[in-house]
């Protein structure tokens, strides 16, 4: 995790924030409703810059509680706008992860386009990135439109089984808070819940974290919101997602409860390779990078590395009883082109 610096504002005598930020002062956690009232005071606007740092600066100097993430998760969810596709939130996918990590290339967008050719919905949840090849930069880059309606998400989620929802026109309040957290030199509290928010109420999800410390707090987070079946991981070399570098451990969330399981590739049949060797250098070669992925063209340590995350999500979808089975279903469809047809039928239906 990133040091803890001063609030880049100065030093901060709270007002509009005054009582949760002398609380974490103290020492003490927030509780559920004391997070959800300060994050709700942040979405409505006119908390000081300086504050919201200092807030967010105090909660990140020790792993935030369990009641802290479900609060700002309910709070962000209470102002955000959704798509009613009808289908039922336990049967939707999401592969958002937290970011703040080392990226490789767009592995959790292609493993939710995989997913889709696969006969799973998924609502691919995102934003832009600080390295200008996320999620939203590429899929961009390969003809999405960003801004398309509600009602358009809903459409390609129905029809294609696959939608993007572009997180800032999903959470407009958390405008508000732009300024402080990229005042801040590392992720904060925001990074944590903005994969508890999927704007069509996924209750299916694969969510990487940046640093292994979050990944019980968050499995906990999910188990009180009310999730289906999730994982949460983090790389042993480093990554928000699931690599082939190295093995990567899992919090998983069921009906069955917690438990702790480890990925390795090895047995597998997948060889090692240093994620960050196949990273693109730009948002034009990332694209390339997944059309030729998704369009069954490229069989390479990249197609490796997607088809594992992919069957990672196919098992947590319910579509594979386990994940040697959920990865041959995942090689299956890169082979056939299945994620590239998706992917072209979603970028029509956005432009519509």
């Amino acid at each position: 995790m990133p040091p803890i610096h001063d609030n880049p504002f100065g030093p901060c005598t709270p007002t509009v924030l005054r009582e949760p930020i002398e609380r974490l002062r103290a020492g003490h956690d927030l509780d559920q409703d004391q997070t959800y009232a300060a994050f709700t005071l942040i979405m409505q606007g006119g908390c000081p810059d300086g504050e919201i740092a200092e807030l967010l600066r105090l909660i990140a100097a020790r792993t935030p509680s369990v009641d802290e993430i479900v609060g700002a998760a309910l709070a962000m969810r209470a102002v955000s706008s959704t798509v009613h596709s009808g289908l039922p939130p336990e049967s939707i996918l999401d592969t958002a992860g937290t970011g703040g990590t080392p990226k490789s290339f767009n592995a959790s967008t292609g493993a939710a386009l995989v997913a889709a050719a696969c006969g799973v919905h998924s609502a691919k949840h995102g934003n832009r990135s600080r390295t200008g090849r996320g999620s939203a930069e590429v899929l961009q880059a390969l003809g999405f439109n960003l801004t398309c309606s509600r009602m358009a998400q809903a459409t390609m989620l129905q029809q294609v089984r696959f939608c993007f929802c572009f997180a800032v026109e999903h959470h407009p309040a958390a405008r508000h808070a732009v300024t402080a957290r990229r005042a801040l030199s590392f992720p904060t509290l925001f990074n944590l819940v903005g994969p508890l928010t999927n704007p069509a109420g996924a209750r299916r999800q694969m969510i990487g974290v940046w640093h292994p410390m979050f990944m019980h707090p968050m499995a906990q987070a999910l188990e009180r919101l009310g999730v289906e079946h999730a994982v949460v991981l983090h790389s042993r070399d480093g990554l928000d997602e699931i690599s082939i570098g190295a093995p990567t451990d899992v919090v998983e969330v069921s009906p069955d409860g917690i438990r702790d399981w480890v990925v390795d590739p090895a047995p597998l049949g997948i060889d090692p390779v240093d994620p960050l060797t196949l990273a693109p250098s730009s948002a034009d070669q990332a694209a390339k990078v997944l059309s030729e992925l998704l369009q069954g063209t490229r069989m390479d340590a990249c197609h490796d590395m997607l088809a594992l995350n992919a069957a990672m999500a196919l098992r947590v979808a319910g579509a594979a009883r386990d994940l040697r089975e959920a990865l041959d279903m995942a090689r299956r469809a890169l082979k056939q082109g299945g994620g590239a047809h998706v992917l072209a039928r979603a970028c029509e239906l956005s432009q519509g």
